[in-house]
């Protein structure tokens, strides 16, 4: 059961859980340009009636997950990007009602053969206790 779920920060509406794609963080980029994805405002809230201690992490599973990064978020603005394929740890108790934000961003390389790559997810992990 999860305790925790994945919100756009501009709108709120919820990221979709695997296998469904209808609401999914997606990025549309040309490999011939080596091109990286406008980074995008995640949200992590726990359930109502829960909180997430901090220290839990955000890892980007899949296919082509080497290709996607995470930054913790700096005053509304994504900060420092980690290495690409490598896991967020998010401080600070997560609750329902703010939460706690980051950013993703990913990149398509001139090797690669032009995709639709559906298999990456985001993967938060942390234990939740009841309020």
């Amino acid at each position: 059961m999860a305790y925790a779920k994945l919100f756009f920060t501009s709108g709120g509406v919820q990221v979709s859980a695997a296998p469904t794609t209808t609401n999914a963080v997606t990025f549309t980029l040309r490999a011939d340009n080596n091109e990286v994805g406008t980074p995008i405002g995640i949200t992590a809230k726990a359930d109502s009636g829960y909180t997430v201690a901090t220290g839990c992490t955000i890892t980007p599973t899949g296919t082509s997950a080497a290709k996607w990064a995470l930054a913790p978020d700096s005053g509304g603005s994504a900060g420092t990007f980690g290495a690409y394929g490598t896991a967020l740890t998010l401080t600070g108790t997560m609750d329902n009602a703010t939460g706690i934000p980051f950013w993703v961003k990913a990149k398509a390389t001139s090797d690669e053969t032009p995709a639709n790559d559906t298999t990456v997810t985001l993967v938060l992990a942390g234990v939740a206790s009841a309020v």
